[in-house]
């Protein structure tokens, strides 16, 4: 472990070594990431790994957009199969309401140039005619949106910025942040002090924990969403589907599996929460019915990870107001897989610039929640 560094990256996982992949892509290779446990041991290594566009929220289509583009040369830049696949995603209506609000998401989306439409039963039907649409008033479909296998990308991540010259611990726990007259000096850790004076907060499901260890208060906190993976079947599903109004989404991966998932109802808060059966009873049913085909399948396995959850459900990219070079990439409400890619590009200018040069990230600063009303995301299960 190095003894000095000019960045230092609090979390290893998709967030963090996206930063640190394109930090060294801008030439800044004395950097260090701590990764208190294993490379994807945390909410990388669990998610369903959607790659989606379709958002209520503008900020998040962009984010999400530039983040497509940037899968889509993932093997050609960091030199690994993440299993990639544009699949599409489609979005069930359940009732009016809910089509009018995807009417209106979806003009949102096509201003800022996103190639989606409204579709109705019949044309959901003959492009997948194996679903049960009772009840669906229509719906929307994306053909770019898409699906990737996380961990890999993670680890693919890893690997390379390794290659490239930054300095990556694992189990590695940060303990404390160096902090003297509003400028941050090193960070201590279980295994050593590293001095630095530029520190990123990817801490994903800690990042309000990190945060306070330099006096900043990260309006964060972390809950329980549960997840399955079935046994494998021939192909025959390309998209990820999602029901808002049934709390469901569900993809096929490149090996045969489903996994799929859904928001607790009460969810827990905190990072190390288990699973339960209800969620099992809760999610089988409702797969049976909508995808007759899964009637046999087996469950294979089942496993919680943790939403790091914003007060709009979209992430905070920010710099301190009262600490000198502490950044943090948090917040991102179950979407920093997807959205990881421009994130570490943005937040890497960030560090060599003093903004984003490539995109306009200001309003994802903390001070959108001070005395406003606050503009949620919808679109999130």
């Amino acid at each position: 472990m190095k003894s000095n560094a000019s960045v230092v990256i609090i979390g290893g996982g998709i967030i963090g070594t996206s930063i640190a992949f394109n930090l060294a892509k801008l030439g800044v290779k004395d950097v260090v990431v701590f990764e208190k446990s294993y490379i994807s041991s945390g909410s990388t290594g669990r998610c369903g790994g959607g790659i989606r566009q379709q958002w209520t929220s503008p900020m998040n289509v962009r984010l999400a957009m530039r983040s497509v583009e940037l899968f889509k040369r993932f093997k050609e830049d960091v030199g690994m199969d993440i299993e990639y696949y544009q699949g599409g995603y489609l979005l069930l209506a359940y009732d009016e309401k809910e089509m009018a609000d995807f009417e209106n998401n979806v003009k949102i989306q096509k201003n800022e140039g996103l190639d989606v439409e409204l579709v109705t039963p019949k044309e959901i039907h003959e492009k997948f005619p194996f679903m049960d649409l009772e009840g669906v008033v229509g719906g929307t479909w994306c053909p770019s949106d898409g699906h990737a296998n996380p961990q890999i990308a993670n680890i693919a991540y890893a690997l390379k910025i390794k290659e490239m010259g930054v300095d990556l611990n694992t189990h590695t726990e940060v303990k404390g942040i160096d902090v003297q007259n509003g400028k941050i000096v090193g960070v201590e850790t279980d295994k050593g002090y590293v001095k630095t004076n530029v520190v990123v907060n990817a801490a994903g499901g800690f990042s309000h924990e990190v945060g306070k260890m330099a006096g900043v208060d990260i309006p964060t906190y972390s809950e329980r969403h549960q997840i399955l993976v079935t046994e494998a079947i021939n192909h025959v599903l390309d998209p990820m589907v999602i029901s808002f109004k049934k709390n469901y989404y569900v993809r096929q991966t490149m090996h045969g599996s489903f996994i799929m998932g859904q928001s607790d109802k009460e969810p827990a808060r905190g990072n190390d929460l288990g699973h339960t059966v209800e969620f099992l009873e809760e999610m089988a049913p409702k797969m049976v019915h909508d995808f007759p085909f899964m009637n046999h399948l087996h469950i294979v396995r089942q496993w919680s990870g943790a939403y790091n959850v914003s007060p709009d459900a979209q992430p905070i990219i920010d710099e301190a107001d009262n600490i000198s070079r502490f950044i943090f990439a948090v917040g991102f409400s179950g979407h920093g897989f997807m959205l990881a890619p421009a994130v570490g590009e943005a937040v890497a200018e960030m560090v060599v610039y003093g903004k984003s040069k490539t995109m306009d990230i200001s309003n994802l600063k903390m001070e959108r929640f001070k005395g406003k009303k606050i503009s949620k995301e919808r679109n999130v299960v």
